[in-house]
């Protein structure tokens, strides 16, 4: 999962071994609170899992290739030379479940376009072209009595180390359309988050100075909203 492997089935390739020979192991782990699954939205019985302490991560993916260069005292050039590493696999994800939580407990229903019952990441397939999108964040609003479609608050792209720009806007409102017709999901007020430690073009920033349904969030906001 250090490396990315998020399903059942990529652990399971990764290791060499069946998917339904991980059952055991996975839910051992979850009960020791060390992975949290999360349910797709957009796709039925499937689950993305992470690792919830970003220490074991870090060790994963910083400490344990270069075991060998840490027992000779060779911490500086380790350091130096996993930069990489450890932004894509640490910082990245650390910020994407920080902006999720963000959506769930901290962000007022204004900013979202309502109350978000449910904030995870999801992958989205693209039929005319048989691609995948992969999404940050999904945030769902509140179940409705009866056969309603739900509330799709909002999607996101979220992105620690890289400034986004209005390309980065406009795939998400690609993605919004794809949404727009599935069954069982309202997106008619869906709104697209960009959120970025690293910041935003002065394109996109103009972009959602007049446009209600693109939000932005920086690091900042994300402690102040």
């Amino acid at each position: 999962m250090a490396e990315g492997n998020a399903t059942r089935g990529g652990i399971a390739g990764y290791i060499g071994r069946k998917a339904t020979d991980l059952h055991q192991p996975l839910t051992v782990l979850e009960d020791a609170g060390l992975l949290a699954r999360d349910p797709d939205p957009l796709r039925n019985r499937r689950s993305r899992y992470r690792i919830t302490e970003p220490l074991i991560t870090f060790y994963q993916a910083v400490m344990r290739p270069a075991w060998t260069a840490l027992e000779q005292r060779r911490g500086s050039d380790v350091w130096r030379r996993s930069q990489r590493r450890y932004a894509s696999a640490v910082l990245g994800p650390t910020f994407e479940e920080l902006v999720r939580q963000w959506a769930l407990r901290f962000a007022g229903p204004d900013t979202l376009g309502g109350i978000v019952a449910e904030a995870s990441a999801a992958t989205l397939t693209d039929p005319s072209t048989r691609t995948a999108h992969e999404l940050d964040l999904v945030a769902l609003g509140e179940p409705l009595l009866g056969d309603g479609a739900r509330p799709l608050l909002t999607i996101g792209e979220v992105k620690w180390g890289r400034t986004l720009g209005r390309p980065d806007l406009e795939r998400l409102g690609r993605a919004r359309d794809l949404l727009a017709g599935r069954p069982g999901l309202d997106a008619a007020g869906t709104r697209l988050l960009s959120a970025s430690a690293e910041g935003f073009t002065d394109e996109l920033a103009r972009e959602a100075a007049r446009r209600p349904d693109v939000v932005l969030v920086d690091a900042a906001r994300l402690y102040g909203d």
